[in-house]
């Protein structure tokens, strides 16, 4: 590695460490607090312990609720830390609490817990009555916890509750019951029962959340409105707190900072006012998770359930102590292949190399966000389910922007092409082997096969033979009109009708080679819509004088397609490939070898078992098997022949969903070949492109599969919120990130390699996209299916009617249309506009249906009449096109 690449290989560790320190710096948390807390919410369970299912199965009361020994530790460790302790019920050993407290000098404030079991209230408020009446740290009790607020019992049954608790107590032991603070203004009633109000000031869990600099102003008004209500009764905050964990609630969000901020500058207002307050709560409680789908219940603990204190009262505070394990570790994924490469790259620019550096590194810090995100938030089991399903997605994601950048960086910063080849002046071909020109054709206009001919024939080589081979064309009207002109042309051209024929074209390849001149020396292929340059043949022929070479590829180039707006924004999709994707593999001889405007050499062809029948893209494998055999490519960028694009967004896609089959056929065939480190014939380079150029492909495959899933999710969300919360943005962003990563690959390669502007990179782009499900489609069947119908691509077809354009992109349209219903409908429920969570899953919704929506746009525009000519500009008068089947 040269010392440029040190150089940069420093900052990129240098730059990322820092990065990590930055984000992960100290906060600080506001008012330094050092005194006593007034009280907390006291349980004493365990990681383990799990009350709700002990009030299932209460056998299992010795394993999964707090002890007494653990009671009393818990309690002893809270001793001077807090004056008061508040339980909520007293059963499940609760009722031991005030006993235990006592020892340490801790009051207690016992609650009994009441809701639609009224045999169980009983039982409740019997405890309730003997705790207060033994334990003399008891000076007040709380009867029920949020029943008006939850609707589990009537203002009238509290009331009742409420006055034979106070009948049976002494004058010493006050009483409340416990409630939402808006609950109190709406049952005045209810105040006159109880001997001071207890109020529950969560901001966090307000309709569409609160947000953290605002939650303390939001707890004062919440105070400060009972207590103008009742200036005359003692109000008890029995709930006041912010989680450290779990998942936002509209804009609440939970963190260790937050919770640290929030209770900091309350407690030192609450001193100030001389308030009356508890916290919620002492511990964590794990078995809290099922209780909502934020995953946030049981993270409202200042300790955690191991009995750690989660931040300090006084100084800054850190929101994952843990960081330096992550930014080491993100700078150790990207350290192997940032050294490899560069050591590799001795051709790439400084520029470049800091830009690949960058990429490689974003890509690691982003894959070790996403893995740590839910451990510091702690999200829910669903939520870490599907953490466990994207995860893979996300990392095939990753995998395709870094192909994307190494394309990127080669084709913009590479010093020089290795391997840059242009056609020959015509008098550099001293010599003329016999090249013997296979033209296939099934069921081809007979003008445009003609015009093919006329091309052909007027090729500037004097040494070939044309060799046309009709291919099951049914309809003799088709066939027979081509057969006639050939005889026209002389001894040059032969003509074949193969009727029954099996293998697709590549069955009508493989007869063309039994029928060939035995003098020829190179089969030249062209599909039966090209018009080829005069020069063809003398300025690719001579790079088979180096007997390494064993076929010469030119570019698929088109024409006619200026006066009509579907054709010319395909025509520039396809441009894209041919100036950026095989100039890439080119370097690295790894080109994929087309059916049209290529040379093979026909000894290298039959060595190589011929065109394979078996693949419906026979052209690409050959070319494979080729390489595996040692022979090398040569790919020239100029234009040599021009063809004609499909006329239908429907012929466009079809065309599309082939090469995709193709390719995964390719890939199940020859996957053992493609093996790194392991002698197959192909160099490391060629495997790298023959797995990485298809990638993308198989990304759109897992695109799909996440969109439908997505869909599904977003269903679930509506009809059941409890079990399906919104996903995570750590999920959804990086999904819209490599949206955004696709297009800027897009507009920086069409800027700097294809020669077209804005408009038509713009419509090369909504093409690429709209192709995005027929490639999906097409893996997911070339993935389970050993083969599809050869399909034909039809040229010359008649506009189809405008209907034609929503029927053509029909499942595109529909999944798009599901994915903006989906994004309204969840945005719909209550909180979800102010919830920015659910905001960006709306979001990411959009994002997603973009290439299904380019799939309609597309679609739309190829119904649309042309602006300019109907018929080609060059034309046999007397061979008026024909339909195809």
């Amino acid at each position: 590695m040269r010392l440029s690449g040190f150089v940069v290989l420093l900052l990129i560790v240098l730059g990322n460490l820092g990065f990590w320190a930055v984000m992960n710096r100290p906060q600080n948390a506001a008012l330094p607090w050092s005194g006593t807390l007034n009280s907390v919410s006291f349980s004493a369970g365990r990681a383990d312990d799990d009350p709700t299912i002990v009030r299932k199965l209460p056998y299992m009361d010795e394993w999964l609720l707090p002890t007494r020994a653990e009671m009393d530790e818990d309690l002893a460790m809270l001793a001077g830390k807090v004056h008061q302790v508040r339980t909520y019920s007293t059963l499940e050993g609760l009722d031991q609490v005030p006993e235990l407290a006592a020892k340490y000098g801790l009051k207690a404030l016992p609650g009994a817990w009441l809701d639609e079991r009224l045999g169980r209230n009983e039982v409740e408020i019997a405890n309730i009555i003997r705790i207060a009446r033994d334990n003399p740290n008891v000076d007040r009790v709380i009867i029920g916890n949020e029943n008006l607020t939850l609707h589990r019992l009537s203002p009238e049954q509290m009331i009742r509750y409420l006055r034979r608790v106070r009948a049976a107590l002494p004058d010493r032991v006050k009483i409340s019951t416990a409630e939402a603070w808006a609950i109190w203004l709406d049952y005045p009633e209810l105040t006159r029962e109880v001997d001071f109000i207890t109020i529950h000031t969560l901001p966090f869990w307000e309709p569409g959340g609160v947000h953290i600099d605002n939650a303390l102003d939001f707890t004062k008004r919440m105070v400060r409105d009972v207590k103008a209500a009742y200036p005359d009764k003692p109000i008890f905050i029995g709930e006041v707190g912010w989680p450290s964990a779990g998942r936002n609630y509209g804009v609440s969000e939970p963190s260790l900072v937050n919770q640290a901020m929030f209770l900091r500058n309350f407690v030192n207002w609450a001193h100030e006012e001389k308030l009356d307050y508890n916290i919620v709560e002492a511990f964590d409680q794990p078995w809290k998770v099922n209780l909502d789908n934020t995953a946030s219940e049981k993270h409202w603990g200042i300790y955690t359930v191991e009995r750690q204190p989660k931040f300090s009262w006084i100084g800054p505070v850190l929101e994952f102590e843990e960081w330096p394990t992550q930014a080491i570790t993100a700078t150790l994924i990207a350290l192997l292949p940032v050294v490899w490469f560069l050591g590799k790259w001795k051709t790439l620019r400084l520029p470049g190399k800091i830009f690949f550096a960058l990429l490689v590194q974003f890509a690691s810090t982003l894959l070790i966000w996403t893995m740590s995100t839910p451990v510091i938030r702690d999200v829910s089991p669903g939520t870490g389910l599907m953490l466990g399903l994207m995860l893979p997605a996300q990392l095939l994601l990753l995998i395709v922007v870094l192909i994307a950048g190494i394309e990127v960086t080669e084709l913009t910063w590479a010093s020089k092409f290795k391997r840059r080849f242009t056609a020959l002046p015509p008098d550099q071909c001293k010599r003329f082997p016999k090249v013997s020109i296979h033209l296939p054709c099934y069921n081809e206009p007979p003008a445009m096969v003609k015009l093919t001919l006329d091309s052909l024939m007027a090729l500037d080589y004097p040494n070939f033979e044309i060799i046309v081979l009709d291919n099951n064309t049914k309809k003799e009207e088709v066939w027979r009109p081509v057969e006639e002109y050939c005889k026209t042309l002389g001894d040059k051209v032969k003509f074949f009708h193969l009727a029954p024929w099996p293998g697709a074209k590549a069955g009508a390849l493989n007869f063309g080679l039994t029928v060939t001149d035995p003098e020829a020396e190179i089969i030249g292929v062209v599909d039966s819509d090209y018009m080829v340059d005069k020069n063809w043949l003398k300025g690719l022929v001579p790079y088979f004088e180096n007997p390494k070479v064993g076929h010469v590829q030119a570019p698929q180039d088109h024409r006619e397609w200026e006066h009509d707006l579907f054709k010319e924004m395909i025509n520039w999709e396809y441009a894209g490939f041919f100036d950026i994707g095989m100039v890439f593999r080119n370097e690295a001889d790894a080109i994929i070898q087309h059916g049209t405007m290529t040379l093979v050499r026909k000894k290298t062809l039959e060595d190589a078992g011929r065109w394979g029948e078996w693949c419906i893209v026979e052209d690409a494998e050959l070319g494979l098997r080729m390489m595996k055999a040692g022979y090398q490519s040569v790919y020239v960028q100029d234009r040599l022949g021009h063809g004609l694009v499909p006329d239908s967004f429907m012929a466009y896609k079809k065309q599309r969903f082939r090469w995709a089959y193709g390719a995964v056929q390719i890939l199940k065939a020859h996957w053992r070949s493609l093996i790194p480190f392991k002698q197959t014939g192909l160099t490391t380079g060629q495997k790298y492109h023959f797995v990485a150029g298809w990638l993308p492909w198989f990304a759109d495959a897992f695109y799909l599969l996440f969109c439908v899933a997505a869909l599904a999710w977003s269903l679930g969300m509506i009809v059941a919120p409890r079990y399906f919360s919104t996903p995570l943005p750590f999920f959804t962003l990086p999904t819209v990130g490599v949206f955004v990563a696709k297009i800027f690959h897009h507009f920086f390669l069409y800027t700097t390699r294809v020669n077209c502007g804005l408009k038509r990179r713009s419509l090369a782009a909504i093409a690429g996209m709209g192709l995005t499900y027929s490639i999906a489609w097409a893996m997911w069947q070339g993935i389970f299916t050993k083969s599809t119908p050869f399909m034909r691509t039809p040229k010359m077809a008649n506009k189809a009617a405008f209907t034609q354009g929503f029927l053509m992109a029909s499942e595109e349209a529909t999944l798009a249309l599901l994915h903006y219903v989906a994004a309204i409908a969840v945005l719909i429920p209550r909180n979800n506009f102010t919830d920015p969570d659910v905001r960006i899953w709306s979001l990411t919704l959009v994002v997603q249906a973009m290439p299904f929506l380019a799939a309609l746009v597309a679609s739309l525009i190829s119904v649309m009449p042309s602006d300019g000519p109907a018929q080609p500009e060059h034309s046999h008068s007397n061979a008026k096109p024909e339909a195809a089947e």
